[in-house]
């Protein structure tokens, strides 16, 4: 499901409306890397409730990505539930915060609304494991299958006139 109807919901004031709806979600794309959802379709939970001033939506699933590693571009799983709240007024009068952009001609857009709440919970960095030590800076050789030193350090010819002057400081 990528939209609700909200007509659909028949609320009155005071009322809730609470539904299992299944998410459809689409891959995400996070600093060039694509990441999947498995399985694409995921169970959600639904609640609106009806108030005479406003209107509340909120939306919870579990979701799993599968992904590259930030550090070894191996493969990354990462789990993590939402739990995602909107406020939508019934008269907003122009403000921006009393409406949620979720919401247009009584659909409650569930996709683009998924896609937010999962990019807000996302770590700065998705790893394979917490303590992944990523590709070596020489050789690229990934350090977590095997690790290594370089004796010798490899200078960039490009930097040479500057340690000329750092040595003569």
């Amino acid at each position: 499901m990528r939209s609700f109807n909200l007509r659909q919901a028949k609320l009155r004031s005071g009322q809730e409306y609470r539904d299992e709806v299944e998410l459809e979600l689409e891959p995400f794309e996070l600093g060039g890397q694509r990441y999947l959802h498995v399985p694409e379709k995921v169970p959600a939970e639904l609640a609106i409730s009806k108030a005479t001033t406003d209107t509340v939506f909120e939306l919870a699933f579990a979701d799993r990505l599968h992904g590259p590693c930030y550090r070894c571009l191996g493969d990354a799983v990462l789990e993590i539930s939402i739990a995602a709240r909107e406020y939508q007024a019934t008269n907003p009068e122009g403000s921006d915060e009393l409406q949620t952009p979720y919401v247009v001609n009584d659909q409650l857009d569930l996709g683009s609304w998924a896609r937010d709440a999962l990019a807000l919970e996302l770590p700065d960095k998705i790893l394979c494991r917490d303590d992944c030590a990523g590709l070596c800076p020489m050789c690229g050789k990934n350090l977590n299958h095997d690790p290594h030193e370089h004796e010798e350090e490899h200078r960039d010819s490009r930097w040479s006139a500057l340690e000329s002057l750092r040595e003569q400081l």
